[in-house]
């Protein structure tokens, strides 16, 4: 029991991470990165109701629904989803265009994950005190290096010196949690990676600093154009608000 508890505080502190993220998002193509912290969260909060329902304390069909939930995020919707993001954020170049690439590769991923789990169920049981998610439909060597193209490989990629520490911090704790817990590898690093996308909230208030700054010079600018062309009209017609008083308030 003392392991939902634990799921459900952290999934309940991340969650509160995501919406203060999400709130530091500037314009809409940042808004499917900064919702990652808060995906995380609901992806723990899933995994609480599967200690419950490995405790039987929750019906079997609830147990089913929040093992899919969290296993499709897992291994279907992140491949996709992380590509996506990243592409949006990016200016035109050769780096939006292996992403576009990588992008469309995730989305392939996601259908390919969607009917390996239709057509094999997730089993799942309890070893040395971790969750293990065996999925016989998308356990796959090459699977497994696609999906580490499409996400740490995508986070890498990037241009912003933030978002490719992240990714590289994501892909060593991969590699590292691979090689010492294999067998609980989806339960592992989804923990990790949820604990390490808080610190987006960070990378996101450095990116609002900078947009509002660079709306404040803007405005500036416009300020002070306009200030230089209205004073350019005051010198070349001086008059004209007092020629246009008279001759509207002249009888004749």
């Amino acid at each position: 029991m003392y392991q939902a508890i634990a799921e459900f505080t952290l999934a309940g502190a991340l969650i509160l991470i995501g919406l203060l993220t999400l709130a530091k998002a500037s314009e809409p193509r940042e808004v499917p990165f900064a919702l990652l912290p808060l995906l995380f969260g609901l992806h723990e909060f899933s995994q609480g109701f599967i200690w419950l329902g490995l405790e039987h304390l929750i019906p079997p069909r609830a147990t089913e629904m929040a093992v899919s939930y969290y296993v499709f995020y897992a291994k279907g919707f992140l491949q996709f989803w992380v590509p996506l993001s990243i592409w949006l954020l990016e200016s035109p170049g050769w780096r939006k265009n292996i992403l576009g690439a990588l992008t469309l590769l995730g989305a392939g991923l996601t259908l390919y994950s969607l009917w390996g789990l239709s057509i094999a169920p997730v089993e799942v049981y309890l070893r040395n005190g971790l969750i293990v998610y065996h999925t016989p439909g998308t356990d796959s060597f090459w699977l497994g290096i696609a999906y580490v193209l499409t996400t740490c490989g995508a986070l890498i990629l990037s241009s912003s010196i933030a978002i490719q520490l992240y990714g590289w911090l994501n892909f060593i704790g991969l590699s590292l949690i691979y090689l010492f817990w294999p067998y609980a590898f989806s339960m592992v690093w989804c923990l990790y990676a949820a604990l390490l996308s808080g610190v987006l909230y960070f990378y996101f208030v450095e990116r609002r600093i900078a947009f509002l700054r660079r709306l404040r010079d803007k405005e500036y600018r416009l300020s002070h154009a306009l200030s230089q062309e209205l004073e350019r009209l005051q010198r070349r017609y001086p008059d004209w608000r007092k020629r246009l008083q008279e001759r509207f308030t002249s009888p004749f």
